[in-house]
């Protein structure tokens, strides 16, 4: 039995949930190291207190046997799968599960009939079993996280490096992209809004073409391995726009005081608040128009989100994004994101590129 397995079963115990159902996404992967295909055909993992089995489309059944030795109950299209549900549900002694963990991401006709197989059951979603295990990265997963941040950091410089009058969004993108790839890098995502599109802050990245003067904001991901990389930084063409600098210094107060207040123990809402009063002090508040951060691990955007009302106490291991911004529409915008892991003394920058502006004259 694996570790993560292990850890499992005791947060299942601690929290009485009988059964932990996931579907093939990237719980199943944290936990398996694979998931089969994701198509509209039932396939669950079925975690009992102390078996476990998959729910299969027969379909997918033989690949996967070549990746796990775990029973696999499949059925075939023409039966169905209520009957090797029911099968597996017995097989792992949870035919009469009477409280269930279920994966908030799989399809919701899984849920379904999983809940529909047993008599009455109630439910939660993961967040207590292995969500709280996502949460926190171990030294491996830190690794490979640290890797992809510094291949971030000479992706970004290449996007900085391809900042001239005339070139479009798309171009300054296919220039990140390229050195995302030349490195063994799947590139996940990249936002480049020039100008006034700066004050979007999930712009589309378009043909307008960069003028001198204006603020160009460059958010950006890859994928090396497991784990990806996700971090915004700011370049000025030339002079930079009227305003710019004053509102940068505050986004950068504000990047500092979420750095001081994020500490193991503390709710996530505390760090959000300690970022967002600094730019509201400076009377910018209502151009602050998103949460703090978000989780990064397997999925770019997962648990603990730093928000106004997260609860969530933080704690070692947690690795998450630090981005506030300040949007103002038709003129320019203004984040910076670090990717931080917590440590017993606070948090770890993952990025070694300064958040200080590019200038390009």
């Amino acid at each position: 039995m694996s570790n993560k397995l292990i850890k499992l079963r005791e947060l299942m115990r601690i929290n009485n949930v009988d059964l932990l159902v996931l579907g093939p996404g990237t719980h199943m992967r944290w936990l398996l190291g694979f998931n089969p295909y994701p198509d509209e055909r039932p396939c669950m993992l079925l975690i009992g207190k102390e078996k476990e089995a998959f729910l299969m489309p027969s379909v997918n059944a033989e690949d996967a046997r070549k990746r796990t030795d775990i029973a696999i109950n499949s059925w075939k299209d023409e039966d169905g799968p209520d009957q090797a549900l029911k099968e597996a549900l017995i097989d792992i002694g949870e035919s009469a599960a009477k409280h269930i963990a279920i994966d908030e991401a799989m399809r919701s006709h899984f849920a379904l009939i999983a809940i529909e197989a047993l008599p009455n059951p109630t439910y939660e979603f993961t967040g207590s079993t292995i969500g709280a295990l996502r949460m926190r990265k171990d030294q491996t997963e830190f690794i490979n996280l640290k890797e992809n941040a510094l291949i971030d950091d000479r992706a970004m410089q290449a996007g900085f490096a391809a900042i001239k009058e005339g070139v479009t969004e798309l171009e300054i993108g296919d220039a990140i992209n390229n050195h995302f790839i030349s490195e063994g890098a799947k590139p996940q995502f990249c936002i480049v809004g020039s100008g006034p599109n700066g004050a979007f802050p999930h712009h589309h990245t378009g043909d307008r073409k960069v003028e001198y003067g204006d603020a160009v904001l460059i958010d950006i991901g890859g994928r090396k391995g497991t784990f990806p990389s996700d971090m915004t930084r700011m370049s000025v063409l030339g002079e930079p726009p009227e305003g710019y600098l004053e509102i940068h210094a505050i986004v950068e107060r504000a990047v500092q005081a979420a750095m001081s207040a994020a500490r193991p123990g503390v709710m996530a809402k505390d760090v959000d608040a300690a970022a967002r009063d600094v730019i509201t002090e400076a009377g910018y508040g209502e151009f602050f128009v998103h949460r703090l951060g978000h989780g990064l691990g397997i999925d770019i955007h997962e648990p603990p989100y730093i928000t106004a009302t997260s609860e969530v106490i933080l704690d070692e291991g947690m690795v998450f994004s630090i981005e506030p911004g300040i949007y103002l529409q038709g003129r320019f915008g203004v984040r910076l994101e670090e990717i931080v892991i917590l440590r017993a003394d606070g948090p770890e920058i993952l990025s070694e590129l300064t958040r200080k502006l590019n200038v390009i004259n």
